[in-house]
């Protein structure tokens, strides 16, 4: 026979700002439950009273039938005196206390918010910032927590009555949505220059072929109509942003297909809750400018996850560039008066409104392999929500990451608390944001670290910021963690292996500083988080003119020819293509001057581009890789005898002088390359008894050498892991010093 018990209920997660406590004042009330439900620190607390077999009903449907947006991590229970409530109430947070509880990522308009937004009969129709507990800003807005609206951007408005009704309505949508608003309380939207109503007037700027700065939710965009080649070319001189694509914004998934080949795994990345750019390979005649993406194979599309997006695609009818709001190597503008400043230069209008963005947030970039999301920037829609590792941070850790594509990350208990994408700290501005997102998490999961992990190069700013925090405070303690251990580190976090687990780890990548004073970044390693060696390598080159060989492909090419041909290489057009510097630059690199050795995948893929005249000098990160595999045939060519680096560059000579077409040259290389890491981790297997391999670093974005590498290790017998939760490049590095921090391994000696 049923009795009547009383518990009190601790739910921890992400919680707050998710609908928990709604939802658990309906499933309360539903089952007969008296007591009471609120938000505090370390996430829900509740305290339920009725018949036993209620009160198990209700703690298993607080998993099972949780809201969309949380993600329940724990639930624990304990017995309590009766207490007799009559009610079930929602009370208000408690005060202090240090803070546990996880904040929601920034969620896509949901689909009734979208429905209201386009009912003609609703007070909200229309209205650029509708949202609701299941969707709208969260990360980007909140200043503290708990979750509540006095600790948001938004606690500069009051809610009108009606507004404050639904907020207190158990029943209602927006039941305690904290961004909760209207035409009549809420944000405004607003054209800086041109006259009358600014949604109109902001697509009259787009229709014109102009550039229109946007306020979206993590920082301002510059959108141009995306079938305008005067509009994409404006663009891209007045960002300084000669060839790197720009993404694209559709309406639905419809138009997308109408750029791009979408799978069933790219259908779900792009419509997810996240929204983020996804790449797509490319459809002939697909209708956009050609500035928009230049020589390019695949497109960055997304759909749009603000009201604001919605109304501006409406009123545009046809596919528009949003691209980040900066000139070139800044991080996106997000307050309105930095982006009037920066942007004035480039956008002829500002369509803005007046919420406050609390912290800037780019848009995150996948793609799909082999159906599973792989990540090429983790931000907005994924952070501040941690991932589960597998070790435990005994003393909290602050990883700083590395010197491009920063991240930095906070690890405390067994959660890695990876930042939003900062950018490449080469300047003032972008080592600001770095600082101020560390104390912004720190202050909101209140996290003290006493660990510092930082990367072994010692003019990375993210290194310096390291050695100089530990220098004011003595006590924390210090661990410099090389590049590719935290590379192979992050991509077994991202996997679930342990401390325990020990992998062969292929990190093949631009540049990372190695332990003999040389840049690596064609890395065979061996062991697991505590510690790895340096099983193999590539074939060391010199750079000649060290970061100008990073800029001119074609003096990687000279390198590599040099050293493939001591007699002198066959007659090659890279050759007479830089006649006038070719013989200083080789005989530069003959004698070491300015010419560090390398062991960079990427600087090889640099030469073989230069070779095959893809490209002899870049304009961003990776050109020449990426046109690369671009380049190269699909099908089966075969491939050049697996062999040292060097010597796959002789054959990619021998084979253009003997008439072989470059693409078939291409994917001849790709394939020999992954049979080379293949037989070398063949070799590796015998010495060691590992049986499997951890992929990571930049190089392996290239999804052809990828699947490639792929099958040949599994066809060789091998588990492979990659990464599907982090970046594989120096995005995902940060999270790799933090566990290895955690188990408190260095690199050896």
């Amino acid at each position: 026979m049923s009795r009547r018990i009383r518990a009190r209920v601790r739910v921890e997660g992400i919680v707050q700002g998710v609908g928990f406590r709604p939802f658990a004042y309906g499933l309360a009330t539903g089952l007969g439950l008296t007591g009471l439900v609120g938000n505090d620190v370390d996430g829900v607390f509740a305290e339920v009273e009725g018949e036993q077999e209620a009160v198990g009903k209700f703690l298993v449907a607080l998993r099972t039938d949780a809201p969309p947006l949380a993600s329940v991590e724990r639930i624990s229970a304990a017995a309590l005196p009766l207490a007799g409530d009559m009610d079930f109430l929602i009370v208000p947070s408690p005060p202090g206390g240090e803070r546990r509880t996880l904040i929601s990522a920034d969620t896509a308009t949901c689909d009734d918010c979208l429905a209201e937004l386009k009912d003609t009969a609703d007070r909200r129709f229309g209205y650029p910032f509708i949202n609701c507990v299941n969707c709208g800003p969260r990360f980007t807005i909140i200043k503290d927590v708990p979750y509540d609206r006095p600790f948001t951007t938004m606690a500069a408005f009051e809610m009108c009555a009606l507004c404050a009704a639904e907020y207190q309505d158990p029943a209602d949508r927006r039941f305690h949505a904290q961004p909760t608003c209207c035409p009549a309380c809420g944000p405004r939207l607003s054209l800086a220059l041109a006259a009358g109503e600014p949604l109109a007037g902001a697509a009259r700027v787009l229709a014109g072929g102009g550039v229109l700065a946007v306020k979206g939710l993590g920082g301002y965009h510059l959108a141009v109509d995306a079938t305008s080649a005067v509009a994409a070319s404006a663009l891209r001189s007045r960002k300084h942003r000669e060839d790197k694509p720009f993404a694209v914004m559709v309406s639905s998934v419809e138009e997308a297909r109408l750029l791009g080949e979408v799978d069933e795994a790219a259908e779900l990345l792009l419509t997810s809750r996240r929204r983020p750019i996804v790449l797509l390979p490319r459809r002939p005649g697909a209708g956009v400018a050609p500035a928009v993406a230049p020589g390019n194979s695949h497109l960055g599309v997304m759909l749009p996850y603000t009201p604001l997006h919605h109304l501006l695609l409406a009123e545009v009818g046809r596919p528009m560039v949003l691209t980040s709001g900066n000139r070139s190597d800044e991080p996106i503008a997000y307050t309105d008066d930095d982006a009037l400043e920066r942007l004035s230069g480039i956008a002829d209008d500002f369509l803005s409104h007046d919420r406050a963005i609390h912290i800037r947030t780019d848009d995150s970039v996948l793609r799909s392999f082999r159906g599973k999301p792989a990540l090429i920037r983790r931000s907005r829609g994924y952070a501040p929500e941690p991932l589960a590792v597998p070790v435990t941070f005994d003393q909290p850790v602050l990883a700083c990451g590395a010197e491009l594509k920063n991240t930095f990350c906070l690890g405390k208990d067994n959660r890695a608390f990876l930042s939003h994408h900062i950018g490449d700290l080469e300047n003032v501005a972008t080592l600001i944001a770095f600082t101020e997102g560390i104390e912004h998490f720190k202050r909101l999961f209140s996290i003290e670290p006493q660990v510092l992990a930082h990367d072994l190069h010692p003019e990375y700013l993210s290194t310096k910021y390291a050695l100089d925090l530990a220098e004011r405070f003595p006590e924390l303690r210090v661990i410099g963690v090389q590049h590719h251990h935290a590379h192979i580190a992050s991509c077994l976090a991202d996997n679930g292996l342990d401390a325990t687990a020990e992998v062969i780890g292929v990190a093949f990548d631009g540049t990372g500083y190695g332990t003999d004073g040389t840049i690596w970044g064609g890395e065979f390693l061996a062991g697991g988080l505590a510690a790895m060696e340096r099983a193999g390598h590539l074939a060391p080159v010199p750079m000649p003119g060290g970061a100008a060989a990073i800029r001119h492909p074609w003096r990687m090419a000279a390198a590599y020819l040099d050293a493939a041909f001591p007699d002198g290489p066959p007659p090659l057009d890279v050759a007479r293509r830089n006649a006038g510097s070719w013989t200083v630059v080789t005989a530069m690199a003959r004698r070491g001057v300015n010419s560090p050795l390398t062991s960079s995948a990427g600087r090889l893929f640099d030469a073989v581009a230069a070779i095959l005249g893809v490209r002899d000098s870049v304009n961003y990160e990776g050109q020449a890789a990426i046109e690369l595999e671009q380049l190269a045939a699909s099908g089966d060519h075969g491939a050049y005898p697996a062999q040292t680096s060097v010597g796959l560059v002789r054959a990619v000579a021998d084979d253009l002088g003997a008439g072989t077409s470059r693409d078939v040259i291409a994917a001849r290389f790709h394939r020999a390359l992954a049979d080379l890491i293949t037989a070398t981790c063949d070799s590796i297997r015998q010495r060691t008894q590992l049986g499997t391999v951890a992929l990571s670093g930049g190089v392996f974005q290239n999804q052809l050498l990828l699947a490639l590498t792929v099958a040949g290790l599994e066809a060789d017998g091998f588990t492979v892991l990659t990464h599907s939760r982090v970046p594989c490049n120096d995005g995902g590095i940060s999270l790799g010093q933090a566990v290895v921090a955690a188990v408190a391994g260095a690199w050896p000696g």
